[in-house]
């Protein structure tokens, strides 16, 4: 199928199921406007990962002139601390105490897939009007018979990328997704006997096609095709996540065809892998702005930038060396702050104050609530979602907050966290364990818990924790009894 014909019939897509659906109501705001919404997810990139938050080693200049054109957010945090709840929490503005997806399923997909009577962001826009595009990793449904929760099923005209996880951990894929079809590709691929949720991951031995590359150009195309907007790109790049199952091949996780300006530093191969890696990354972020600007759609469209979680230290690099949480205590699969607090980047020339930064503290749920007021409708019921449109456009005096955040993960014995204006609490085992209490604005390391001097807080957080978490049959901890419907 030509370019062409591809976005013709993205755009042909989008007008049909805009008069479809009727469920949401919509207000008066006119095409005109609405802004096109682009939302840019990295995948694994840590709080510390960017120059714009105080990366010394790893080049990224079109994030930090980004950062220098929009606003830079301090306070901002995923959904959870690994990626398919996260993606979850990002999808349908419910959090982890309330959302379907709350864990990384393994074996069961379908309590890992979105169900038909999950509103998805992309939903809500389809009914305002917008023609929506995802280009990257879903995670949140895979192709099995039944499923639920794959993305032209859920909100999207067209889906390029991968659905299941592990199959997005190999950047040199034998084949990608085009909406509900496998396109192959040139990779010949090494399958390792292991499965998650029916997919075997592996590594490729002759490697031609590099699945980033693709996918950037599929998002350009869908751009370009829908500069008359108003258009939503979800843009959830795989960059910088391991390939673990590469490991086992070359001994590198680290999947890019060049180190580019890191190949002569004195670092081993993951450490130049992981690098190149996030520099090749902003560099595409850097034609996707460049391409605003060339259409004269660039004062419209709203462009935003985060992480799923924190970093990792898979694949087999050196995390001391490019310190990629930051100040921050923790990584990928702790809910202390360098595992769930993520940079948030905002662009709107013409709305957003250039050179910016914002301490609000908001989460991935929000997006959903954002999008609504933008476009113009009202968001579904239910939800755990603010809009921070008013921190955007400068009217922090008007911007609502939230009472509280609220994690919870159900690997490693469990855990549940909360944040309430300055404190942070963490219980370990969830609902049973103790409780830690941190002062983040004393102590943003969150080296030392205070929770026998101050035992209200600690009883009040734990209470929002109670509220929060909704048991579900779906995800319990081990050893503790199974959950009531």
């Amino acid at each position: 199928m030509s370019h062409l014909c591809i976005a013709q019939s993205v755009r042909i897509a989008a007008i049909v199921a805009g008069l479809l659906v009727t469920s949401l109501q919509t207000l008066t705001v006119s095409a005109a406007d609405k802004p096109n919404i682009i939302f840019i997810l990295a995948d694994d990139l840590g709080h510390g990962d960017l120059g714009c938050y105080g990366q010394k080693l790893i080049q990224t200049p079109n994030l930090d002139q980004m950062a220098a054109e929009g606003m830079r957010f301090t306070d901002f945090y995923a959904g959870n601390t690994v990626c398919a709840p996260s993606r979850s929490v990002l999808m349908t503005g419910q959090h982890m105490g309330h959302t379907y997806v709350r864990g990384n399923a393994g074996a069961d997909i379908t309590i890992q897939s979105l169900r038909d009577e999950d509103v998805t962001v992309a939903e809500v826009l389809k009914q305002a009007g917008y023609a929506t595009a995802l280009c990257g990793k879903w995670g949140l449904g895979d192709d099995t018979p039944g499923n639920t929760g794959l993305p032209n099923d859920q909100g999207f005209d067209l889906f390029y990328g991968y659905l299941n996880q592990v199959h997005a951990h190999n950047y040199y894929p034998e084949f990608l997704w085009f909406n509900k079809q496998k396109l192959p590709l040139r990779n010949k691929v090494v399958t390792l006997p292991r499965k998650y949720a029916g997919f075997a991951g592996g590594y490729a031995t002759e490697r031609v096609d590099y699945s980033h590359d693709l996918i950037l150009d599929r998002a350009l195309e869908f751009v370009d095709a829908q500069k008359d907007g108003p258009f939503f790109l979800y843009l959830p790049l795989t960059i910088p996540h391991a390939n673990n199952e590469g490991t086992r091949g070359t001994g590198n996780g680290q999947e890019v065809p060049d180190y580019g300006i890191y190949k002569d530093r004195p670092w081993g191969e993951p450490e130049k892998g992981q690098a190149a890696m996030i520099t090749r990354m902003d560099a595409g972020i850097g034609q996707l702005l460049a391409l605003l600007k060339k259409l004269k759609i660039d004062d419209n469209t709203l462009v935003m930038f985060s992480s799923d979680n924190g970093p990792h230290d898979e694949g087999g690099h050196d995390t001391d060396l490019f310190d990629p949480n930051g100040p921050l205590r923790g990584m990928k699969r702790d809910l202390y702050e360098g595992g769930v607090r993520v940079p948030m980047i905002a662009r709107w020339p013409g709305k957003i104050t250039a050179g910016t930064e914002t301490a609000h503290i908001g989460y991935f749920g929000d997006l959903m609530a954002t999008c609504a007021e933008l476009a113009g409708v009202d968001p579904p019921p239910h939800l755990d979602s603010i809009s921070f449109v008013s921190t955007l456009t400068g009217k922090a005096d008007k911007q609502k907050e939230h009472q509280y955040l609220y994690w919870e993960f159900y690997e490693q014995g469990g855990k549940q966290a909360v944040r309430h204006g300055k404190w942070k609490a963490i219980r370990m085992p969830m609902v049973t364990g103790p409780t830690e209490l941190y002062n983040l604005e004393a102590d943003l390391g969150e080296v030392t818990n205070i929770a026998a001097d101050h035992p209200e807080i600690v009883k009040q957080l734990e209470a929002m924790m109670d509220e929060a978490h909704v048991p579900h049959p779906n995800w319990q901890v081990r050893g503790q009894p199974a959950a009531r419907k």
